[in-house]
């Protein structure tokens, strides 16, 4: 009788990867979800398999955790097993077998290793390898502990390669175009190299891998990988203005290039990153892995570095805001949300859990944060597993603003609503902002919220016994016009009153306290008994011009009235971000864009600056673009920009062109997208 002899195998990559919704996905290896069977084919020589007489074992390697298969018949939900497909079609169907191989929900994800060992009656038992295939978690799956119900939902946060993050200020924001980047090629692999390059990895790969079916554990490690003080992670921050020898943290527009150079260059951190770029990144590897994930953004997010849930300002008596304190209000701050169910906290706890991979402060001694249950932080469970107090303080802690002469304090303040004044993410399907304060807040905490969170426009000023002050912006500021605002002062007493007033203005970095002032004003005035005055001013775009290129321009503007008599002060600030204009990006016959075939677009912008400007223009696209599109470009006052731009899109589905153009001498980048809708030919 002749041997049975194993000639081959086709993983049939592209099919299961279609059918496991890992199609794009770019690797040396299958990608496959766990809990989901797979078809593999077996090709022979000699004669054809016969199950009385021959034994086929399977044998699945990661690390320390090796299980043999041998074929059952039929499938074990529950476990690693085998089943011979019958009826599928083959080139030579009588020495080919179809095989269906089974993975549990709960197995760890990484890159396995698949061999058959074959034993038959007659022959010496024969292990043959058969490849290697990547495993990732399966939110479409009920038994995967990331499972989500909804596909809309799990198309949007496990899916999309695309998306925007909001930045600027409660009251004046805007989304901000980044490519995720999951199907560029060799970023999944690049992730899977997050686990084996961890501290926790190589001190114990055996213990480590079995730990990886966890994606509390999973998010864990990636939240410390994605920042670089305590292992080789991704990325270095720079909140200096300083960012030589690196990249500015504005330059970046997707994660691909930083993944790509932190796998290039051997490991070696990448230079530089702030809050919403290690956000960004994040979401990144976390789709990637198969674990649904969004991008948050919390205006007026508080760093409590002491604890007391209070954070400390000071002022000088002219308004200037001093950096005395440890403690520091961002402007907004950026991270990011996995879906999961949480076994540890109990079921409801399940669902979206903060995960931060900016480094702040330390959780169990390495700099990371989360994953912290969003319904945990709602209800001040502070108790919740894992850094639910540094959370829940970064959107609810109170600020007691004083007011100093000489170190003395000469009037203090407390505010309970100006941290986490607006939380938000992009809503699915859109590029349009989703307001989710209301899921980290009770309905007392909401209801106690400046009007940009509640979605309510009017701002009222209630007067009280004295002096009262109110500072508001007439118009949202631009790049390159002036700064238009108002004073309003009341008196609420029935005499006359002498006042001082001196308004402050000072540039400031989104994360940290402001440096010395670049405009004030000081004046004497008068107010008749129950009378409200309203001032004017206008700070002068060549006033405020910033020399270093600064995406994210914020002012902090502030005013005390100083009622002469009584020496009782008022004060009143608003932070506030300059937003640049948009750039236009058209595409013909945007309706009909097919894949695989040559598109044209157009990048356009008219100049509002009343200066000559020169910067360079980038334009990428995930999915459409080869390479990036990069040129120099100079426009005079009221100039129009054209630039044409050919792309041939390769997948089919949702995309987004996007492009930005870095000044040169003016300190700002101008940005704009457009989402496309690919159709297969």
């Amino acid at each position: 009788m002749d041997e049975l002899k194993f000639r081959s195998v086709d993983l049939q990559q592209l099919s299961n990867q279609v059918s496991h919704r890992t199609d794009g996905l770019s690797s040396s290896t299958l990608v496959l979800r766990r809990g989901q069977s797979f078809l593999i084919q077996l090709k022979f020589d000699g004669r054809p398999f016969n199950s009385r007489q021959d034994k086929l074992i399977f044998k699945v390697i990661l690390g320390s955790l090796s299980v043999q298969i041998p074929i059952s018949v039929s499938e074990q939900p529950s476990q690693w097993s085998a089943v011979i497909k019958q009826g599928v079609p083959s080139l030579n169907s009588t020495n080919a077998l179809s095989v269906l191989l089974f993975s549990p929900a709960s197995a760890p994800i990484g890159v396995y290793t698949l061999s058959l060992t074959i034993e038959t009656r007659t022959s010496v038992k024969k292990t043959h390898p058969l490849g290697q295939f990547t495993l990732l978690c399966n939110p479409w799956n009920k038994a995967d502990s990331v499972y989500m119900s909804s596909e809309d939902l799990r198309m949007e946060y496990v899916r999309n390669d695309y998306g925007v993050v909001f930045k600027g200020s409660a009251n004046n924001n805007s989304g901000r175009p980044w490519s995720f980047d999951q199907y560029e090629k060799g970023i999944l692999d690049i992730c899977m190299k997050l686990f084996q390059l961890s501290p926790q990895y190589q001190a114990d790969v055996n213990r480590d891998v079995l730990k990886f079916s966890d994606p509390i554990y999973i998010s864990r490690v990636i939240s410390a990988m994605v920042n670089s003080p305590d292992d080789k992670g991704v990325i270095v921050g720079n909140w200096s203005g300083d960012y030589k020898g690196g990249v500015n943290p504005s330059n970046w527009s997707g994660s691909a290039d930083i993944l790509k150079q932190w796998s290039q260059t051997q490991f070696r951190p990448v230079k530089f990153g702030q809050c919403w770029v290690y956000a960004a990144v994040m979401c990144t590897v976390m789709r990637a892995l198969g674990i649904p994930t969004r991008v948050v953004t919390n205006f007026n997010s508080a760093h409590d570095t002491n604890g007391n849930l209070e954070i400390e300002e000071y002022y000088t008596e002219t308004g200037e805001k001093l950096s005395l304190s440890r403690d520091s209000i961002w402007n907004f701050h950026v991270w990011v949300e996995c879906w999961m169910k949480r076994p540890d906290l109990g079921q409801a706890y399940d669902g979206w859990q903060v995960l931060d991979p900016t480094p702040q402060e330390r959780s169990a001694g390495i700099y990371r944060c989360g994953p912290a249950s969003v319904k945990a932080v709602r209800e001040k469970k502070v108790e919740a597993a894992y850094d639910v107090p540094f959370v829940y303080a970064e959107v609810n802690a109170d600020v007691r603003t004083m007011i100093t002469r000489n170190g003395r304090i000469l009037r203090t303040i407390m505010d309970t609503k100006r941290v986490g004044a607006l939380i938000c993410t992009m809503k699915p399907g859109s590029m349009k902002m989703q307001n989710i304060t209301s899921e980290y807040k009770n309905e007392r905490d909401f209801s106690m919220l400046p009007a940009a969170a509640r979605g309510d426009d009017s701002r009222r000023v209630i007067a009280p016994e004295g002096i009262a002050v109110s500072l508001s912006l007439l118009k949202a500021p631009v790049m390159g016009e002036n700064i238009s605002f108002s004073i309003t002062i009341t008196n609420g007493e029935a005499v006359p009153k002498d006042l001082k007033k001196h308004v402050n203005a000072q540039s400031k970095e989104y994360n940290g306290n402001p440096i010395s002032a670049f405009w004030e004003a000081h004046d004497d005035l008068k107010i008749n008994p129950n009378e409200s005055v309203t001032i004017k001013h206008e700070i002068l775009f060549r006033e405020y011009a910033l020399k270093e290129v600064r995406e994210d321009y914020l002012i902090n503007l502030a005013v005390v009235i100083e009622d002469v008599k009584s020496q009782k002060r008022e004060l009143a600030t608003e932070e506030f971000n300059i937003t640049s204009p948009n750039l236009d990006i058209q595409v013909e016959n945007e309706n009909s864009v097919i894949v695989n075939t040559q598109q044209a677009g157009t990048v356009m912008f008219k100049s509002p600056f009343n200066v000559p400007v020169s910067g360079e223009l980038v334009v990428l696209g995930s999915g459409l673009l080869e390479a990036k599109v990069e040129m120099s470009v100079k426009l005079q006052p009221g100039e129009t920009m054209k630039i044409p731009v050919k792309f041939i899109p390769k997948m089919t589905g949702s995309k987004m062109l996007h492009a930005s153009l870095t000044l040169t001498n003016l300190p700002t980048v101008l940005r704009g997208f457009k989402t496309i809708n690919v159709k297969s030919a």
